[in-house]
């Protein structure tokens, strides 16, 4: 930046001595006299400089520091806006640089603090866009990590909940409620599909119960969630209504669904135990276990309905 003000100020001197020296030429170029005296002969050295003469003399050196001066404006004006434009793309890339996108052209503008500048703003991207990648990274191994933690806490309680009823012999489940189960899928799950840009929308009717244990609520609709965000595509969306005596929970996506040949066998714990979930064969066992059914209503696109029985809260 020093180097372009030095440099619009000498241009500006350059400028103002050519012309006061292109006003002397012409004054030295002026018809000599027969004495060899460049004025007039009423002009000579031992005459007075008439009026005329001394006044257009003036006005030949303040037009040629007048145009001087502005041929200097304009050298200045363009150098400026030249400069100002430099300064206004890099606030442009300094506001569209964020992690992630790609490193623009340098600007090579030739000012070394502008030249400077961009680098370190190119090189600021890149390393946010390093460390965003490496946290990135991170938040999904860890948000896996956690869900698998989850689910072999949920299965424990699962099992831990059968043997209970089963030495107990107790053949009704208790009440649970339906939005609190909902609702805690939605937080545990919604990161894993956020990183598959894709997100989970829950609808229907609130402040339902039904007839089920918690953990094993949780691990049929897990199974179902871990069954989409694997095979299914866009978003989810869950529906819960209530239907005569029972609470009728369906969950559905966009994707392809169950082929033909599979659509009679999906619960079949040949088919549904492959993977890293528990299968839907185990979660149609726990709906069965809690009174009610789990159905595969619809195979293209996929839509699966879980029948539990409605429980006043």
């Amino acid at each position: 930046m020093r180097r372009v003000l030095l440099g619009t100020a000498l241009q500006t001197v350059l400028t103002t001595l050519l012309l006061v020296l292109a006003v002397l030429a012409v004054l030295l170029a002026w018809p000599r006299t027969p004495g060899g005296s460049v004025l007039p002969q009423s002009m000579a050295p031992d005459a007075a400089l008439p009026p005329a003469a001394l006044v257009a003399v003036l006005v030949a050196v303040l037009l040629a520091g007048v145009l001087a001066l502005g041929i200097s404006t304009w050298l200045a004006g363009r150098r400026a806006d030249r400069v100002a434009w430099f300064i206004d793309t890099l606030g442009e890339r300094a506001e569209r640089l964020g992690p992630g996108d790609p490193r623009p052209v340098p600007l090579n503008s030739g000012i070394e603090e502008v030249d400077r500048l961009d680098a370190a703003l190119a090189r600021g991207a890149e390393q946010g866009a390093r460390r965003l990648a490496s946290e990135r990274d991170f938040a999904a191994d860890a948000s896996h990590q956690l869900r698998a933690i989850g689910q072999v806490e949920r299965l424990s309680g699962v099992v831990d909940d059968l043997m209970s009823r089963t030495r107990s012999g107790a053949e009704t489940s208790p009440t649970v409620s339906l939005d609190s189960v909902l609702a805690s899928l939605q937080r545990e799950w919604q990161p894993a599909f956020a990183g598959a840009r894709r997100s989970i929308h829950v609808r229907g009717e609130r402040g339902l119960g039904v007839r089920a244990t918690p953990v094993a609520l949780a691990q049929i609709l897990t199974t179902l969630l871990e069954n989409s965000l694997t095979h299914g595509r866009g978003t989810v969306e869950i529906s819960a209504r209530r239907a005569g005596p029972s609470v009728v929970i369906e969950v559905a996506d966009g994707g392809e669904g169950v082929p033909a040949a599979i659509a009679p066998h999906v619960f079949e714990r040949s088919v549904s135990s492959s993977g890293t979930g528990l299968g839907l064969s185990l979660a149609r066992d726990l709906a069965e276990a809690a009174g009610g059914r789990l159905e595969l209503v619809r195979a293209r696109p996929p839509l699966f309905a879980l029948f539990l029985s409605a429980s006043e809260l």
